[in-house]
């Protein structure tokens, strides 16, 4: 497969009471604290729209995970057998990005009270998108 260069830019940084990622649940619902993102100024206008109770995705890039792995044992289970990392939520994966759905709690400024929220503090955000409603046809 031909590798092509792809450049990304933090659009914010995460701010949470979870400083390692031994101490961060694997998902927000698992016990994860509110956390701040602060959004870059240069993209602030992007935030436009976005109000308190609001449901968004913040696509985070794992900075500290391992980019050479590929199988895993999910959930850390060694019970489990090895499983692909496309078939897993591991953040040890060749390109990290993290999805996570949040409630936006407060807004002060370039800043959004989010949660809950597992990633852990200094974590990047590459993007953030609105959470969709469900749509009314059928098909």
């Amino acid at each position: 497969m031909p590798e092509t260069d792809y450049s990304l830019y933090p659009v914010g940084i995460i701010h949470s009471p979870l400083k390692d990622r031994d101490e961060a649940p694997k998902q927000g619902s698992e016990g994860a604290p509110d956390a701040w993102l602060e959004v870059n100024p240069a993209v602030v206008e992007g935030l436009d729209g976005i109000a308190v109770g609001d449901k968004i995705i913040v696509i985070t890039w794992f900075h500290q995970a391992q980019r050479d792995i590929l199988k895993v044992h999910p959930r850390d289970d060694e019970t489990i057998p090895l499983t692909g990392v496309f078939a897993t939520r591991s953040s040890d994966r060749p390109n990290p990005l993290g999805l996570h759905p949040v409630t936006v709690l407060e807004i002060n400024g370039h800043c959004l009270k989010v949660g809950p929220l597992e990633a852990i503090d200094g974590t990047p955000v590459v993007d953030i998108k609105p959470v969709l409603p469900p749509s009314t046809t059928s098909e």
